[in-house]
C-alpha cells in the first residue's frame, strides 16, 4: 500500500467545524478554483461532518511542504515521503503559459469564483504532406471519387455484430472489479459527499470549455471515486485529486488530451505542475493502472445499439446518467449497467411512452423488478434536478446539440409493472 501524507487544510474552514482539529497557523490555506465553493459546501454538511469519524484527524502530520504530502492509505495516516520520483520535462521556474487565456463565464463571475477556465490554444493544421487522409491536393481525374466517399463516411466502431455479445459480457465483468467501494467517505476525515459533489460539477464544466467527450467525464469521476475508496485526502488537496483524474481519463479517451499546463492554469495557479504530475503518477500507482473502466455512458452505448431510439431518448438518458455522478451516496451501491438500463427506461418513457420490453430484459440480463430501485431513485433525482445545488449538467443539456432535453418535464408517475 503506498504511504504518504496530505497538506494541512485551511484554518478558517475548521472553525466551521468544531469537531476538527486545529492545525498550525502556518498551514497552506484553502484557495483557487474549488475554495469557495468548497467552503460554502461546508456550511451545508455540518451535520454530515459531524457524524464522521473526525478523531483520526489527529494523526496527520501537519506540513506546508506540498510536494511531499499528498494522500495517504485509508486508516493509515504515516509521515513517509512516497518511494517515486516524477520526471520533469522543464526546470522549476521556468514554466510557460502558452495559448492561454482568461474566459469566465457570466455564471461563473456572479459565483465570485476564481476558477481560469480556458480556452484550448489553436494548434497548426496538417498539411496534405503530413496528413495522409487529406485528399484535397489530389486531382479528381487522376482518382476515383468513390474513394474520396468511402474516406469520408462515417463509422460507428461499437457497430460488430459479431462479437457484440462478447464485449457486453466483458464490460459486465470489468464492472465488478473496477466498482468503487460503497460508503467509502464515512472513512474520510476531511472530505464529504457535498465537497465531492462540488468537485463533479466543476469537472463537468472544465469538459464542455475544452469540449471534451462525455465518457472523458465518466472515467475521471470513477478514478476519482476508486482513489478515495482507498485513500485518504484532505479538502486542500480534493481538487488536485480531480484535476489529475480527469487529466488521465483526458490522455486516455481524447485524441488531442489538453496539456498538463492547461489543467494546472484551470485551477487558477493552486497547484504547481510538478504537484498534479506527482498526482497522476499516484493516482495510477493506486488504481494499478486499471484505466479502462466500464462507465454508464458505455453500457448506454451497448443499449441503443440493441434498442434504437430517438436522438431525444439517447440525450435523455445521457443526462439522468450525468445526474447520477453527482451524488455518490446513492448511487455507488449500483453497478454502472444497472444505472445505465434504468436512465434508459425513464428516458424512452418520457419521450414515447414505452415499457421495459422483454428483447430488453434478454440483452440488458435486468428485468424491471431488477432495476425497480434504481429507477425510482432516479425518477426522484430528475423531479429534484431544477432545484439541486449543483446546476452544471443540467446547464449542459439544455445545449440545441442535446435537444435541450434538461427542460423536459419529468413524468409524475411510472409504470414499473
Amino acid at each position: 500500500m503506498l504511504t504518504g501524507s496530505v497538506a494541512a487544510a485551511e484554518a478558517s474552514d475548521r472553525e466551521n467545524q468544531e469537531n476538527v482539529p486545529p492545525g498550525p497557523k502556518d498551514a497552506p490555506q484553502l484557495s483557487g478554483a474549488l475554495g469557495h465553493r468548497l467552503a460554502l459546501g461546508l456550511l451545508q454538511a455540518n451535520q454530515c461532518c459531524s457524524a464522521q469519524p473526525q478523531a483520526s484527524l489527529s494523526q496527520i502530520p501537519w506540513s506546508t511542504n506540498d510536494e511531499n504530502y499528498v494522500a495517504v492509505p485509508v486508516g493509515k495516516m504515516a509521515n513517509k515521503q512516497p518511494a517515486f520520483t516524477i520526471h520533469m520535462d522543464e526546470p522549476d521556474g521556468t514554466r510557460q503559459k502558452k495559448h492561454l487565456s482568461k474566459k469566465f463565464s457570466s455564471s461563473e463571475e456572479a459565483l465570485g469564483l476564481k476558477t481560469a477556465v480556458v480556452s484550448m490554444g489553436t494548434r497548426k493544421p496538417l498539411t496534405p504532406i503530413d496528413n495522409p487522409m487529406d485528399l484535397s491536393s489530389v486531382s479528381p481525374s487522376i482518382m476515383d471519387m468513390s474513394i474520396v466517399q468511402e474516406v469520408e463516411q462515417r463509422f460507428n466502431v461499437n457497430h460488430v455484430p459479431d462479437y457484440i455479445e462478447d464485449i457486453y459480457k466483458y464490460l459486465r465483468e470489468m464492472e465488478v472489479k473496477c466498482k468503487p467501494k460503497v460508503g467509502y467517505m464515512k472513512k474520510q476525515p476531511d472530505i464529504t459527499n457535498n465537497m465531492r459533489a462540488i468537485l463533479v460539477d466543476w469537472l463537468v464544466e472544465v469538459g464542455e470549455e475544452y469540449k471534451l467527450q462525455n465518457e472523458t467525464l465518466h472515467l475521471a469521476v470513477n478514478y476519482i471515486d476508486r482513489f478515495l475508496s482507498s485513500m485518504s485526502v484532505l479538502r486542500g488537496k480534493l481538487q488536485l485529486v480531480g484535476t489529475a483524474a480527469m487529466l488521465l481519463a483526458s490522455k486516455f479517451e481524447e485524441i488531442y488530451p489538453p496539456e498538463v499546463a492547461e489543467f494546472v492554469y484551470i485551477t487558477d495557479d493552486t497547484y504547481t505542475k510538478k504537484q498534479v504530475l506527482r498526482m497522476e503518477h499516484l493516482v495510477l500507482k493506486v488504481l494499478s493502472f486499471d484505466l479502462a473502466a466500464p462507465t454508464i455512458n458505455q453500457f448506454l452505448t451497448q443499449y441503443f445499439l440493441h434498442q434504437p431510439a430517438s436522438s431525444q431518448v439517447e440525450n435523455l438518458a445521457m443526462y439522468l446518467g450525468e445526474l447520477s455522478l453527482i451524488d455518490a451516496d446513492t448511487y455507488l451501491k449500483y453497478l454502472p449497467s444497472v444505472i445505465a438500463a434504468a436512465a434508459f427506461h425513464i428516458a424512452n418513457y418520457t419521450i414515447s411512452g414505452k415499457m421495459w420490453t422483454d428483447s430488453l430484459a434478454k440483452v440488458t440480463g435486468y428485468t424491471m423488478e431488477n432495476l425497480k430501485p434504481c429507477v425510482m431513485d432516479l425518477h426522484k433525482m430528475y423531479h429534484r434536478a431544477a432545484q439541486h445545488t449543483q446546476q452544471s449538467i443540467r446547464e449542459k443539456y439544455k445545449a440545441v446539440k442535446y435537444n435541450a432535453v434538461s427542460l423536459i418535464d419529468p413524468p409524475e408517475r411510472l409504470n414499473l409493472s
